[in-house]
């Protein structure tokens, strides 16, 4: 028998707690007759869970947070300024919404400069558990950052107490890593806006055209004007219900009301055509990169006619697959 045979079993225990004889078995190794899974992903989370993820970098004032909001809107989850470092964690979460959380958008920049280092230990392990993730750079030219900042008479994040051309460099060697990992580099010297997020639409839109989104809101001009109204149409060229002793209790949900309302002459020709206008208005807007609109319709109260209306031109859009949110402000306030 061998001496350490010999060895009362709690020695024995000491032995392998010293040694390290008790850590984890290696790769493809037995544990009672059972293969030790080695799988990178993340425990309990199916490998198509995981959620797509786009990192979205480059230099300050290059229109990081344009590209942020375009994804946004096309229904990316967007966290600006998160840590490199919670990125993978960031990542796990989404994969355990049980699909509400599909795709996410990630803002890193140099804000965030003492936790940068941990970007290129963050991506390695999101390499290892197969997560999807692409790199967006946007780019641009020292003149065209200098005229950005000092339009909006701020200073550079790392310039300190240099000039703007100082911060910019500093910057420029920072990321030079990063830039060169980039899936996809957006110089933005020469475009606006609009242009920027085209260019976001076409990578990331896919082939459907991106959706606008429209929310109807009826209101009383006696209340004020809704301060977010992208437009405006004034139902007060229709007689009112409201000197109609058996219609003034009920409001424009109501179908006598409704029906009352649009018998009137012009309504129905009013709905047709405001409706047609709409679809020209909406086209523009998406060319324009606009996701979403308010539509205000107003009348006296906010309680006949205005209701009935915008009940009508909302079910009209959310037939033309336009998504669409009713909202009666001032319905009750009487």
């Amino acid at each position: 028998m061998s001496e350490h045979e010999k060895r009362p079993t709690a020695d024995r225990d000491q032995t392998h707690k010293e040694t390290g004889e008790d850590q984890a078995p290696p790769e493809g190794a037995q544990d009672n007759g059972a293969e030790v899974s080695t799988d990178s992903t993340t425990p309990g989370v199916p490998e198509a869970a995981i959620p797509e993820l786009v990192i979205i970098s480059g230099m300050s004032g290059a229109g990081r947070s344009t590209a942020a909001k375009c994804l946004e809107d096309l229904g990316w989850f967007v966290v600006d300024n998160l840590p490199p470092a919670l990125i993978p964690t960031m990542v796990e979460l989404g994969a355990r919404s049980q699909g509400n959380v599909a795709r996410i958008a990630v803002v890193v920049d140099v804000r965030g400069r003492r936790f940068f280092d941990n970007l290129r230990e963050s991506l390695a392990d999101l390499e290892s558990k197969n997560v999807t993730r692409r790199i967006v750079f946007l780019e641009s030219s020292d003149d065209a950052l200098v005229r950005r900042f000092e339009s909006v008479r701020r200073p550079h994040p790392l310039q300190g107490d240099g000039r703007i051309v100082d911060g910019i460099d500093a910057e420029r060697e920072l990321l030079r890593e990063l830039r060169g990992d980039a899936d996809l580099v957006i110089d933005t010297s020469s475009l606006n806006v609009h242009e920027l997020r085209a260019k976001m639409d076409a990578q990331f839109a896919g082939e459907e055209e991106p959706e606008l989104r429209a929310t109807v809101m009826s209101f009383g001009f006696k209340y004020g004007l809704p301060v977010d109204a992208d437009l405006v149409a004034d139902m007060r060229f229709l007689p009112n219900p409201h000197w109609i002793p058996e219609l003034r209790p009920f409001n424009g949900l109501n179908e006598e009301v409704s029906a009352y309302v649009f018998n009137q002459p012009g309504a129905k020709e009013f709905l047709d055509r405001y409706a047609e206008l709409l679809r020209l208005i909406a086209a523009g807007y998406r060319r324009e990169g606009k996701r979403y609109v308010t539509i205000a319709i107003g009348c006296t109260g906010g309680k006949h006619r205005s209701v009935a209306t915008a009940e009508k031109l909302a079910a009209r859009l959310v037939a033309e697959g336009v998504e669409t949110v009713v909202v009666h402000r001032d319905m009750g306030r009487e």
